[in-house]
């Protein structure tokens, strides 16, 4: 069974996502700075009342992802937050200005989460070494790695993804993000063999926003049902 993750910038695109039978969602916010950590209000609502599987981005600030210690303090208040709204899961990357994969601090939150899950997020592929970056986070005790294949979207990283799920062999879940449409999505599993998927589904509201649009994330859910 392949599973699909529905990126959600707000209450209202949860709503969609889940019309369009969508079970699980990363929340975030600003999502046109690649996506903040949204409000509590937020985060409870999606978890109490829509009772969707919520994956909760943790990420202070938009830029790079080599944090300064008061960032990082933030994120472990945030990563505290999640906790007590009843999140599922975290979604985190922690980088060396090397372009390495910071294990020190990406151990600690796994640690501070628990027994919520953690994603390492798109971080992953800004890294310098992916290969040697998957075996790292594997050994931090990550959950899953959301990655593109280190390219500009999850179609042109098919590549590296199918060695990533390769090499994982199982013990790290490797979720395929950026880009994916019903357009494109049973490609991308079938070339990759990834298990899961991430979509953001979205589009632009008059007045500028972006929102999750309810027919492309059913149409996503139908393709992958499909493929089963």
């Amino acid at each position: 069974m392949i599973n699909v993750e529905i990126c959600c910038n707000s209450v209202e695109s949860a709503r969609n996502a889940k019309s369009a039978g969508a079970k699980r969602i990363e929340l975030c916010d600003n999502l046109e700075v690649g996506g903040l950590t949204p409000p509590e209000s937020v985060v409870e609502e999606c978890v109490k009342e829509l009772k969707l599987r919520t994956r909760v981005l943790v990420r202070p600030r938009a830029g790079d992802f080599c944090y300064s210690q008061s960032e990082y303090e933030l994120i472990k208040r945030q990563v505290e937050m999640c906790s007590r709204c009843g999140a599922h899961a975290v979604v985190v990357g922690f980088l060396h200005e090397d372009g390495t994969v910071d294990m020190e601090r990406t151990r600690e939150i796994v640690r501070i989460a628990a027994p919520m899950q953690v994603t390492f997020h798109r971080a992953f592929d800004e890294c310098t070494e992916p290969l040697a970056s998957l075996e790292k986070i594997i050994e931090c005790g990550c959950h899953r790695i959301l990655t593109s294949g280190c390219a500009a979207s999850a179609e042109t990283g098919i590549p590296m993804l199918h060695q990533l799920v390769e090499k994982a062999a199982g013990r790290i879940v490797i979720l395929a993000g950026a880009g994916i449409t019903p357009q494109n999505a049973a490609e991308i599993i079938t070339k990759t063999n990834v298990s899961e998927i991430h979509g953001s589904c979205k589009r632009t509201l008059p007045d500028g926003r972006l929102i999750t649009d309810e027919e492309t994330v059913r149409q996503l859910i139908d393709v992958v049902k499909d493929l089963k």
